[in-house]
């Protein structure tokens, strides 16, 4: 072979595997959410700056009751602790607005002892909160991976098959890049009131993005977060916890993760309290306040807008709960 056509061949090979070992180095490593442009979205969608805020917002007594009956002029919404105008405020969610839930459940090796607990709790919720004919729910499942076994439905027949189709577990428990991914590629182009719940022990192990990452696009896609810990299911494997009990940082991080975001944690062991937190959820849902507000602060520079919610005189023994704020950066979200 002559020796200059030696020479190209030696160049041109040296160069593929280049090429290839950095293909190979990228895709091994595991992209970190980005919050624009959402993936999947077409090239050259348009995207529109929100110009709204929208609050389902909670209100109950002392001893927990939800408290129907307020108006529009009982609330008071505050950003940056500056007075907002409401322009819209319902009071009948279950008759006029449709859920869209999304269950998330942890199949990571933590809890391969608790699966048909978990697979119990998540078809308890669905049949407890849905509204058949309504209301919309989709199911998947993370650990290493993140995987969407059935879509919005509101087929129950269709959702008991994924729910218990579930069969191998992961190897790892990614739940930040899961409420992350799902929030940002489903909820936030679906009408109506958007929740997820997720059933899971607490521990994420492998997830790019952190705890504020998942709480950041939660807000921004006016997601409210409630989460089922099942840590304390089948006590024998978690020797010292008690259902109920709030232990450690993953715990607290569940608790973190809900309620910002306008959401309820629930610790617990058994069917009968799970049954509880789920009637409570579903009640929460049905008793929720929606109010929508033009922002005076139109400026999108990142920053994060802080929402603070109050009654009128006369309803000093009232709590109120929901989001706790969002992040001014421009996004699109259906409303």
């Amino acid at each position: 072979m002559p020796a200059r056509l030696t020479r190209f061949l030696f160049k041109y090979l040296s160069v593929v595997f280049v090429i290839t070992a950095a293909t190979l180095s990228a895709s091994a490593q595991k992209p970190k959410p980005s919050p624009t442009p959402p993936p999947g979205e077409p090239q050259g969608t348009e995207r529109i700056l929100i110009r709204r805020v929208r609050l389902p917002i909670t209100v109950t007594d002392k001893k927990g009751n939800f408290v129907p009956g307020l108006t529009k002029n009982d609330f008071t919404i505050l950003e940056d602790k500056v007075p907002q105008t409401i322009e819209t405020f319902s009071d009948d969610l279950s008759q006029t607005t449709p859920l869209y839930v999304a269950v998330l459940m942890d199949t990571s090796p933590s809890t391969a002892g608790k699966l048909k607990f978990q697979q119990e709790s998540a078809m308890n919720f669905i049949q407890t909160v849905v509204k058949p004919r309504k209301d919309r729910v989709l199911f998947g499942t993370f650990d290493d991976e993140i995987k969407l076994l059935q879509d919005f439905t509101d087929k129950l027949d269709l959702l008991d098959k994924a729910v218990y189709g579930v069969k191998k577990m992961g190897k790892q428990t990614a739940l930040f890049d899961a409420v992350w991914q799902f929030c940002d590629e489903k909820m936030r182009s679906v009408p109506g009131r958007r929740v997820l719940l997720v059933v899971t022990d607490g521990e994420d192990t492998y997830s790019r993005a952190n705890l504020r990452d998942a709480i950041d696009i939660a807000q921004r896609t006016e997601t409210t977060i409630f989460a089922i810990s099942t840590k304390a299911g089948f006590l024998s494997t978690v020797p010292g916890v008690e259902a109920g009990q709030v232990a450690d940082k993953k715990d607290k991080d569940l608790q973190t993760l809900s309620e910002e975001t306008g959401g309820m944690a629930f610790f617990t062991g058994d069917m009968l309290s799970l049954e509880r937190s789920f009637t409570k959820i579903s009640k929460e849902l049905r008793a929720q306040y929606l109010v929508t507000y033009d922002p005076t602060n139109k400026h999108y520079d990142g920053t994060f807008r802080k929402i603070d919610v109050k009654l009128s005189d006369g309803h000093n023994d009232l709590k109120v709960r929901t989001k706790r704020g969002y992040k001014a950066i421009s996004d699109s979200v259906t409303q």
